[in-house]
């Protein structure tokens, strides 16, 4: 049974910073990839980005490509999302995702097996 538990969220101002991270644990973690989703009050849940647990492949959403990167630690089973020039929409719970089986599709949230508790974005302006 794979584990994911979110850290790093927080509240920052209009066009800080902000670095949330996840640390999968499990008897034998692997994944084909890992993602991040995130909520907002009253919206959808929603993809923001994914990565290739074994390669290099990316993906981002329109809404924020160019200003936050994801990327892995393997070795360490852990997976990051850098968050810069933060603005008041992306304001929301952000879930770590992984998913066992292959997939080219990085935005459908039914693809992943295994989702941590989330972890709060507040960005104030």
């Amino acid at each position: 049974q794979v584990q994911l538990v979110e850290s790093g969220g927080g509240t920052v101002q209009v066009g800080e910073s902000l670095r949330i991270s996840c640390a999968a644990t499990g008897r034998t973690f692997s994944a084909d990839a890992m993602a991040w989703f995130r909520q907002a009050p009253g919206k959808e849940r929603e993809f923001v980005a994914g990565i290739r647990w074994f390669g290099t492949e990316t993906a981002y959403s329109d809404s924020v490509q160019g200003r936050f990167t994801i990327s892995k630690e393997r070795t360490q089973n852990m997976l990051h999302l850098q968050m810069n020039a933060l603005k008041p929409e992306d304001t929301a719970v952000y879930y770590c995702v992984a998913r066992s089986r292959y997939s080219d599709n990085y935005h459908a949230g039914d693809n992943y097996d295994s989702w941590g508790q989330g972890t709060q974005v507040t960005v104030s302006s």
